[in-house]
Parts: structure tokens; C-alpha cells; sequence
């Protein structure tokens, strides 16, 4: 007796594990495991923000009807249509559309209503990512300038380079930073197209940023790799600033020469000395992060060598005054050498400038001589 009722026991217990009477249980249970697999491998019905696609199964006057199945149907109507209005009137049943869910949940006839430009846009983000991670170059024009940098448009997408982030030939040339100029020069890219990779894509932000430098650094790396500091090559000038001028080695490689760097001698203004177009020689003096400084007057023999032989400290000497600064003036002894007559020997500035006229010539006593920290003070010898 005791026997049977264990029996009833184990048999009720495996009856409640299937809800179903014991003697089907095992058949049951293979049911079960296919139904469960069935759910598991099903898609998860679109959520707002994902992408989907289907056919168009039915169009009105501003409204286009896309099979989602197995999930519904999607539509797209109201301002969602007029965005997209071009290309919406255009489909015919049966085209396939790709498009972004905005919503699932309140349409009242239980529409998932969708977003035809939302999806385009979401697109064109994802190929900016692809671009980014390919280090692709694409050609983008320039739709307007500000102050900051340049606004390009890719496909249909508005972004920015930074003026940072053009490269030296599309760089404002301007020596005192004045904003209105770096602008003016700016603008005389809108209308062009330029090659840029993108280095920032930010969908939620709406910032796509460009970059001008990145497709010349590889290429300009592997030209600068044929160059070493004191070798002497001819190059064309490009153009001509406050602070120097810069020189074209060659295609893709361009250097600057600074206006300390222009002659030994005294230059106040290089466009005085060069024209764009001239050919020049000049020594490479450094190569630092893929830039090149360039040297004229180091092809040159240095004057003050010279001049350790011809002058001595106490020593009376002639020079003609070439240009005032805070310090005083400077006497030119001889081409390249120059000596400081400091403002301390005078009343004020204004009574420098009265016994010291421009362009004319002293006498002058040399009271600090270093030639070979290029350093020359002089006293002024009044009669």
C-alpha cells in the first residue's frame, strides 16, 4: 500500500511539471522546446530610432504605406512626407524603402509611423563613421567662410574645418592675427572644392568636422623623408608675408624663410627684395614636425667673422642710422653689421630722433663688441 501511493506521487509530480497528464508528458515537452526556440530566434519587433525597410504596398495624395511584416504596417504622412515629398511621389507599389521609426505606440489607427529624411540622415552618419575608420579622402565644396574657418557641405550635410585644419597653401597668411583679414582670405576659398577626411561625426550633436591636413601629412612626410637639415636646393616663391616669405621645393612641399633668415643685414620689408614666382636658393636649417625652415642669407658668408678682425671694442667707427626701435637706433658699420646706439644717452626719444637723423651718417664709439653673439652697442660721439 505504501508502495502504490509513492507511485501515485511521482506520477502527480511530473504532471504538474508538464500541466498536462502524465502519460503525455514526454511528447509535450518536445512541443515546448520547439515553441521556445521559435520565440527565440524571432526578430524583436523596431524600436523608435531604428532603421527598417519593406515595400511599399500602398500610396495616397501625402501619405505612403510600407510593409513591416511581421510586425504591421508603416506609414509615412504629415510633415514626415513633405520632407521627403520629392522622392515619396516618385515610388511606385512594390519599391523597397529604407526608413526610421518615430514612432509605434500613438497612431491611432496602429500605424508604426516612419521617417523617410530621418533615415537618410541616419545613413549618411553611418557612412561618415565608415569614412572616418577608412581614412577616406572625398572632395566637398566650400559654401561659406567665417572667421573661425570654412563651412563644407557633404552630402546634403553642412560641417566645418577649422581654419586650424587647412593645409599650408589654404592657410590665412596673416602676421598680426587680425580677424577680418584671416577672413577675407578665407573667402577666397567659397566656390572651390577642396580634399578632406572627416575626423569628427557626431549624429546627436549634428558636428561633422573636417580636415584638410590629414590626406597631405602621409604624402608631405614621405617628401620631407628626401631632406636633411643643411642641405641647399632652389625653390619658387609662393608668397610673401610681414615675417618672411615662403619657398616651393617642390610640388607638395613648401618651407619658410623667416625675415631674420632673408639677409645679414637690416630687411624691413621682404616684398622690397622679392616677387612672388622668383626663384631663390636657400638651406634647409631645421625639420620639425613635418615643417621646413629655410635660411637665403645662411648660403652667405657671415659678415661679423669679418668683422672680428676689423674692430675692436673703444674703437671710433662710421655709421649710418637705419631704423629707430624702443631700444634706440641702429647705425649700419657696414653690410650686415649694425650696432645699437641705446636711448639712455639722450634726453627722451624725441631728442634721439633730432641728433639722430635717418639715413644719415656719425661717428660713433664702439662700446660693446661680441661677434660672435652678432652684438654691437655703440656710443654716440658728439662733436
Amino acid at each position: 500500500m505504501t508502495t502504490k501511493t509513492k507511485e501515485v506521487e511521482e506520477k502527480e509530480v511530473v504532471s504538474e511539471e508538464t500541466n498536462l497528464p502524465a502519460g503525455k508528458a514526454g511528447k509535450t515537452g518536445k512541443k515546448d522546446s520547439a515553441m521556445t526556440k521559435l520565440l527565440n530566434d524571432s526578430p524583436n519587433p523596431p524600436e523608435v530610432g531604428d532603421l527598417v525597410e519593406g515595400a511599399v504596398i500602398g500610396t495616397l495624395k501625402s501619405s505612403v504605406f510600407i510593409d513591416l511584416h511581421p510586425f504591421g504596417t508603416g506609414i509615412i504622412y504629415g510633415k514626415e512626407f513633405l520632407q521627403a515629398s520629392d522622392i515619396l511621389r516618385k515610388v511606385n507599389i512594390g519599391d523597397n524603402i529604407a526608413a526610421k521609426v518615430v514612432d509605434r505606440t500613438t497612431n491611432k489607427d496602429g500605424y508604426i509611423e516612419l521617417s523617410l529624411k530621418e533615415a537618410r540622415q541616419a545613413l549618411l552618419w553611418s557612412e561618415a563613421e565608415i569614412a572616418i575608420a577608412n581614412k577616406s579622402i572625398i572632395e566637398v565644396p566650400v559654401k561659406e567662410a567665417n572667421k573661425g574657418g570654412l563651412i563644407l557641405e557633404w552630402k546634403s550635410i553642412q560641417g566645418f574645418l577649422p581654419a586650424s585644419q587647412l593645409k599650408a597653401g589654404h592657410y590665412p597668411r596673416v602676421t598680426d592675427g587680425d580677424k577680418d583679414k584671416i577672413l577675407n582670405e578665407l573667402k577666397k576659398l567659397v566656390g572651390t572644392k577642396l580634399s578632406v577626411s572627416i575626423i569628427t561625426a557626431d549624429p546627436k550633436e549634428g558636428k561633422l568636422i573636417f580636415s584638410e591636413k590629414d590626406p597631405e601629412k602621409k604624402e608631405k612626410e614621405k617628401i620631407v623623408d628626401k631632406y636633411a637639415v643643411g642641405d641647399e636646393v632652389e625653390g619658387e616663391i609662393t608668397g610673401i608675408v610681414d615675417f618672411g616669405i615662403f619657398v616651393k621645393i617642390e610640388e607638395g612641399l613648401e618651407g619658410l624663410v623667416h625675415i631674420s633668415e632673408i639677409e645679414w643685414g637690416l630687411v624691413d620689408d621682404p616684398r622690397s627684395l622679392f616677387a612672388v614666382g622668383d626663384k631663390t636658393p636657400v638651406k634647409i636649417i631645421e625639420i620639425k614636425d613635418g615643417k621646413i625652415s629655410l635660411s637665403i642669407k645662411a648660403l652667405k658668408e657671415n659678415p661679423w667673422k669679418e668683422a672680428s678682425d676689423k674692430y675692436k671694442k673703444d674703437e671710433t667707427v662710421t655709421g649710418v642710422v637705419i631704423k629707430y626701435n624702443k631700444h634706440g637706433a641702429l647705425a649700419s658699420i657696414e653690410e650686415g653689421v649694425a650696432g645699437l646706439v641705446h636711448v639712455s644717452e639722450f634726453e627722451n626719444e624725441e631728442d634721439l630722433r633730432k641728433t639722430l637723423e635717418l639715413g644719415k651718417t656719425y661717428d660713433f664709439k664702439i662700446a660693446v663688441f661680441e661677434p660672435k653673439e652678432q652684438k654691437m652697442t655703440l656710443s654716440f660721439k658728439k662733436d
